[in-house]
């Protein structure tokens, strides 16, 4: 309902400046009249005010259904897509969508998120995680390119502690089954998870 009117306020704007410049454009400016420019200027302000709003409303709600559909933990809002596709992919669907590949940041947030992995994806899965070593071998950072502070390794990888891949595993997952990172090639096709902050 709200949205309705804010959409209805800012066409009536949009008539009124639109008016206001087919009629400036039809007359011969004999005089510049400040006090009418003055107008104008306070209606595009207003314009673009109402605008800023109907698209934080938008966020908003945009931001509510993601939540509505996936998960919320510790003040991030993060959603679950099933379906198998490269990092890369991935992380770009998630960016179309507003957000970016999920990072938990805490222990807590990690156990959460598997939890919602095993629901949402299935027990035996790994999905893709925001957290990569592409650019320098062995230094793991986020999607904004900030190192990791918070790392869940598997330490009990058969005597090889992850990551052990090397050059030729850049990409982190989760284990819906235990929690555990393991660094993976890139290239595979896994489910991932989406993470959105909260504003």
């Amino acid at each position: 309902m709200e949205f309705r009117g804010v959409s209805v306020l800012l066409g009536v704007l949009l008539l009124i400046h639109c008016s206001h410049q087919q009629t400036a454009a039809r007359k011969k400016p004999v005089k510049k009249d400040a006090s009418r420019d003055a107008v104008v200027v306070e209606l595009q302000k207003q314009i673009d005010d109402i605008i800023q709003e109907l698209n934080l409303l938008k966020e908003q709600q945009a931001l509510q259904t993601v939540c509505l559909k996936g998960v919320k933990i510790q003040g991030k809002c993060f959603l679950a897509d099933p379906l198998k596709k490269r990092y890369h992919t991935a992380s770009e669907d998630c960016n179309a969508l507003g957000g970016v590949l999920g990072t938990p940041t805490s222990s807590l947030e990690n156990d959460q998120l598997r939890d919602y992995i095993k629901q949402s994806v299935g027990l035996y899965e790994q999905v893709w995680l925001g957290v990569n070593d592409m650019t320098t071998e062995g230094q793991w950072m986020d999607q904004a390119g900030f190192s990791i502070a918070y790392k869940n390794w598997d330490a009990s990888n058969f005597g090889t502690p992850e990551p052990d891949g090397g050059k030729s595993q850049n990409c982190a997952v989760l284990s819906s089954s235990n929690g555990k990172w393991l660094d993976e090639n890139c290239r595979e096709e896994k489910p991932s998870v989406c993470q959105f902050n909260i504003v």
